[in-house]
């Protein structure tokens, strides 16, 4: 077995572009494509990567015949490298920003019920402090925006962890609970139901959250507790405009967020169906990188997420109240 690798070997032996080989080589699984990206020669690629797991003392990536994936090792060098990349990327257009006279960059992920009404409203806050604030925000599902947050793409995310292991990576400030409620549009039969039975339920096609995603797991936790099976006419998406473009178009049934259908259900587009199917909330929260400051902005962000759900805890406390 080789020697260890020290930190002083590491940081003499590794450059840059060993990093960018190493991802670009992670992305295309191929070594013509990737010395094609790099402006290099397949043989001084080639060369360059026996130097680079040389240096390592394993092998990054495998010689299959049609493709070259990333060892198990080389998997966990690979993220490193792609997480020093973005970080590289970000400072650069950080300190383009800085020079021009811009204040700060923030990058926010936030699962679809956070961007319905919690994150435009912080966003909408802090650019009142902050007019000239850089903030670039990505609207997808937890498991896509974890991946994110550990590859150093995003510095704050709304949403939860899709995995227990997700809590030894990264620290969890909790929001507010997300309730949830059936929707068809006004023209569908079950519409007009005072309450809905279940055993009509899976009459209907549905819109489904893929599987694997929080609000599919607790929908078939639903299911289950009622004692009827998942509904196998369905179209399964994460896009809330196909969502709402189905719900629409045809005698559709989806469980969402209420936030994300509030608009709707007030206008009369969409109703939301009165059922015993027992459909408990759901608690997102700002989750962000362990042992990492935040930039004084991100921090600031933050406050206001936690102040603007305070708030409107407390409005609608003294509203029900009345």
């Amino acid at each position: 077995m080789p020697p260890d690798m020290t930190h002083s070997n590491f940081c003499n032996g590794i450059r840059y572009k060993h990093l960018v080989l190493i991802d670009t080589l992670a992305r295309t699984r191929n070594m013509h494509t990737a010395a094609t990206s790099m402006s290099l020669s397949q043989p001084a690629l080639s060369k360059m990567l026996r130097d680079l797991e040389d240096q390592f003392g394993f092998a990054l990536f495998e010689r299959l015949s049609r493709s070259m994936p990333p060892t198990e090792l080389g998997d966990y060098v690979v993220r490193y490298a792609q997480s020093v990349l973005a970080e590289s990327q970000q400072f650069v257009d950080q300190v383009n920003r800085l020079r021009k006279g811009g204040h700060g960059l923030i990058r926010v992920g936030g699962i679809f019920a956070a961007t319905a009404l919690v994150l435009p409203q912080a966003i909408a806050a802090i650019k009142a402090r902050s007019p000239l604030l850089s903030i670039e925000v990505v609207e997808h599902s937890s498991d896509h925006l974890l991946t994110m947050l550990e590859q150093n793409r995003l510095d704050i995310m709304i949403g939860r962890f899709t995995e227990d292991r997700f809590s030894q990576m990264f620290n969890y400030q909790p929001l507010e609970p997300e309730p949830f409620c059936l929707v068809v549009n006004n023209d569908h039969p079950l519409s007009q139901l005072v309450s809905t039975p279940l055993s009509t339920l899976g009459d209907w096609p549905w819109v489904l959250y893929p599987v694997g995603t929080p609000i599919r797991d607790r929908l078939e936790q639903a299911f289950r507790v009622a004692g009827i099976s998942t509904p196998a006419d369905s179209v399964e998406t994460i896009s809330m405009p196909m969502f709402l473009q189905l719900l629409q178009s045809a005698p559709m049934i989806a469980m969402l967020p209420r936030s994300m259908v509030a608009t709707q259900l007030a206008s009369g587009q969409l109703k939301a169906l009165h059922s015993p199917l027992y459909l408990p909330a759901l608690e997102y929260g700002v989750v962000t990188r362990k042992d990492e400051s935040l930039s004084a902005p991100a921090r600031a962000f933050v406050d206001i997420l936690r102040e603007g759900v305070w708030n409107r805890r407390e409005e609608q406390s003294t509203a029900e109240g009345r």
